[in-house]
């Protein structure tokens, strides 16, 4: 099998993989607004902030499954990962959030191979590099 092809591919299901929970989660927010602002603010966490962290998810999940802005919206994603672990699964006494905790850190891990490993085949971007 031609090896492009299947690296084509490979990355192209990592990106479907790895963008489906922030827009799954993002989609949740927006139907739990009302619980997702309240728990936002229970840990100091200003409820206003909430559209945005919607508008990151869904948009940048949607930007890295396209491969659009990949770099860019894995690198946000990234942080958002890395920072909302840390704000929402520090408890470390409590075996369920230090998992949700190296969850968030192994997802931050993988956004940014995709940060490092630039434009896939099979992406927005290549195809914008390609014409240029």
């Amino acid at each position: 099998m031609n090896q492009s092809i299947v690296n084509a591919g490979t990355q192209l299901f990592g990106r479907v993989l790895m963008s489906s929970i922030f827009i799954i989660a993002g989609i949740n927010k927006i139907s739990g607004y009302a619980g997702t602002q309240g728990y936002m603010e229970s840990v100091g966490v200003p409820g206003a902030l909430l559209p945005l962290v919607i508008l990151l998810e869904i948009g940048g999940g949607i930007a890295v499954l396209v491969g659009w802005q990949t770099r860019i919206a894995a690198f946000l994603l990234a942080g958002f990962t890395m920072l909302s672990a840390v704000i929402f699964h520090a408890n470390f006494g409590d075996q369920m959030q230090s998992i949700l905790f190296m969850k968030n850190m192994a997802m931050a891990g993988g956004l940014l191979f995709l940060v490092a490993g630039g434009i896939s085949a099979w992406s927005i971007d290549a195809k914008r590099e390609a014409s240029a």
